[in-house]
């Protein structure tokens, strides 16, 4: 029986502005829409189950296997084996390094893709995916809000695909110059708008544009993680990461530095696969509203966010916390409005999480580098610092991955005024300095952004 999908906000009662949508739709309908009628997040009725068996059979195996095992678990009473296996062998052309750091102590590093960041990963799936969705003769918009690699893997993924367009919205102040170099510079059917404002201004422009109904005749999606289409191929990194590295059934613990996230979603995910997780770490940079709730049990968002070193994590609300929520028992709205409060207990039990500062964050791509000569950035480092403190406050010595989110190439001042070295840049950024273009302004005013697109979308093929 094909898995359903149905809204995070199912079960809101008497809330201004929320009708809720208590129906199901395919994963195709999910995909498609980007994000609910009623504004909450896609969520599936079940979780299909791996088998260990499967799971090991991974080892020394390409990437794009451990992609479709995952993807046939999810989608096989929707797609083919031919068209997930062709999607799953067109995405995954590039290499998944996992860098040892100490004994039992891994680096995933999900930096060597066509933009450099871990966003590659299900922008590249999801791409692939929505294209052979499409329907016949209509052209699909997509909204995109970045706080700093998302668009630009969005927007290469995107590039050139029949029939869809992308509009990125990212932070005037918030994105490092190579990061804005990539938004700004894919051009053909993407375009970057230049938002004055933060990144929460940007996905609730985003947010805003979908709830619209005068907009809905556009077909708008979305390519953020508040799509469903997102977090699926976002659970595999993890099931291949614990093929290549651990024994059958082995519990591990993952580190995932965490802004919006989906990331870490696709982690809790893959353990209610039956991925042994024992613990996921969750370390957030200043923007502490999730430790923080963790500790107190109240939740309060960051608003407005705060600006960070490690600025893809600068989101003071994750859209992804609903889905979270969702899974332990709770609900909570785009807003930051907590309608009912997930599991607590249950969630300190599977989940340990911290506020990490740019002070320690620049301390940590030191010390890693001179102890281990390992070189992070300052994602990957938020990552590394808060499996630091889960090992110093637990004394946990079991099999540990810490995700590298980003290369340190795309932040060459911050690492040259850390280590005194230039990170050699990958293959996919040594063109970037010739490449050129230019992002539309604009200002954090909604009716100023509806009426862009309005003006400039397109309706058919």
């Amino acid at each position: 029986m094909p898995i359903r999908y149905y809204s995070t906000n199912r079960h809101v009662k008497q809330a201004a502005g929320i009708t809720p949508f208590t129906g199901s739709v395919s994963f195709r309908e999910a995909l498609l829409a980007g994000q609910s009628p009623d504004e909450g997040l896609f969520v599936p009725d079940a979780i299909p189950r791996l088998s260990m068996k499967d799971v090991v059979a991974l080892r020394d195996q390409p990437y794009w296997q451990a992609a479709l095992l995952v993807a046939r678990a999810f989608l096989s009473e929707e797609f083919s084996f031919e068209v997930l296996e062709a999607i799953v062998k067109d995405a995954y052309n590039f290499p998944v390094p996992l860098e040892a750091v100490y004994p039992r102590a891994f680096v995933l590093r999900l930096d060597q893709g066509p933009t450099a960041s871990f966003k590659d990963f299900a922008a590249r799936m999801m791409a692939r995916l929505m294209s052979h969705c499409r329907p016949e003769g209509e052209r699909l918009n997509i909204l995109v809000a970045t706080s700093g690699d998302t668009g630009s893997a969005v927007g290469e993924a995107y590039k050139g695909v029949d029939g869809i367009d992308v509009t990125i919205l990212y932070p005037a102040d918030e994105v490092s110059l190579m990061q804005k170099k990539q938004l700004d510079t894919i051009g053909g059917n993407v375009r970057a708008m230049c938002v004055d404002g933060k990144f929460d201004d940007c996905q609730n422009l985003v947010k805003e544009a979908f709830a619209d109904k005068d907009l809905a005749r556009f077909n708008l999606s979305s390519a953020n993680s508040i799509n469903f289409g997102r977090i699926l191929p976002q659970i595999v990194y993890y099931v291949y990461a614990y093929a290549q590295l651990a024994g059958a059934g082995e519990e591990v613990v993952v580190s995932v530095p965490s802004g919006n996230f989906g990331n870490a979603l696709g982690c809790e995910y893959a353990r209610r696969m039956g991925l042994p997780v024992a613990k996921l770490i969750m370390p957030t940079n200043e923007n502490d509203e999730f430790p923080a709730f963790l500790e107190t049990g109240t939740y309060t968002k960051v608003s407005p966010s705060r600006a960070c070193i490690s600025n893809a994590m600068n989101v003071g609300h994750p859209s992804n916390l609903a889905r979270f929520f969702e899974l332990y028992g709770g609900t909570v709205d785009r807003t930051g409005r907590v309608h009912r409060y997930p599991d607590l207990e249950e969630m300190r039990r599977r989940i340990f999480s911290v506020s990490v500062s740019d002070g320690e964050t620049r301390q940590t791509i030191k010390s890693v580098y001179e102890r281990y000569r390992v070189v992070l950035e300052q994602h990957g480092a938020v990552g590394w610092a808060g499996l630091a403190a889960y090992q110093k406050k637990t004394g946990d010595t079991r099999l540990a991955i810490c995700l590298e989110t980003a290369h340190p190439a795309k932040f060459p001042d911050e690492i040259k005024n850390l280590l005194g070295i230039d990170p050699e840049p990958p293959e996919s950024m040594k063109d970037l300095a010739g490449r050129e273009g230019s992002a539309i302004n604009l200002s954090r005013d909604f009716a100023s952004f509806k009426t862009y697109l309005q003006a400039h979308l397109k309706i058919k093929k």
